[in-house]
């Protein structure tokens, strides 16, 4: 049985540093590009990037697009995956920060689970917003004013969140809903 098309014609940029989550990027994706969109994974540097399973380095994945070379008016959606090490990195890079805050500024939709939602936090956009995240991360919600919650995944406007790897099935049906809202872009073709 063929899977609807909901986002056939958009873009969802995917951004990762080292030591993501593996399956917190690759169930998302896939489930994404059933669902019709086209994804493209963006790093802020090498031509590679190392997912993780817990604490085990995992599979290599090719870079599709430099933070450098990426804008958000070229896509849709943002879809940050998680993993504590690859979080923490992006948000000491002001560059991601500001790619992150492109999006909200854009009134774009942002998926964002596990340990990613810190880059909300950095990014400004938590304040006066459910969400949840990994458990650690709920004082750093709080204190940015956001309003955290212990849910398998939360809905606030354009932004999606999710607490782990348990929780992607029911992260994936709900950033699909909310991506499939998103207005298509009018941009120019994207390089591979």
């Amino acid at each position: 049985m063929a899977m609807l098309q909901e986002l056939a014609g958009l873009r969802v940029a995917i951004l990762v540093e080292d030591a993501f989550e593996q399956v917190e990027m690759t169930g998302p994706r896939d489930a994404l590009i059933d669902a019709g969109a086209q994804t493209v994974l963006i790093s802020p540097h090498g031509d590679t990037v190392q997912g993780w399973n817990g604490h085990t380095p995992a599979d290599t994945f090719d870079v599709e697009m430099k933070l450098s070379e990426a804008h958000s008016g070229d896509f849709n959606a943002l879809l940050l995956p998680g993993g504590v090490m690859n979080a923490d990195a992006l948000r000491m890079n002001s560059q991601a920060v500001e790619f992150v805050r492109a999006f909200a500024d854009e009134a774009k939709p942002i998926a964002a689970i596990c340990h990613a939602p810190w880059m909300l936090v950095e990014a400004r956009i938590v304040r006066d917003r459910n969400l949840t995240s990994w458990p650690s991360l709920q004082t750093d919600v709080r204190n940015a004013g956001g309003n955290w919650l212990d849910r398998m995944v939360v809905e606030d406007g354009m932004v999606v969140t999710s607490r782990k790897p348990d929780d992607i099935p029911a992260f994936n049906v709900a950033a699909i809903a909310v991506f499939a809202a998103a207005r298509p872009v009018s941009a120019r073709p994207l390089e591979n």
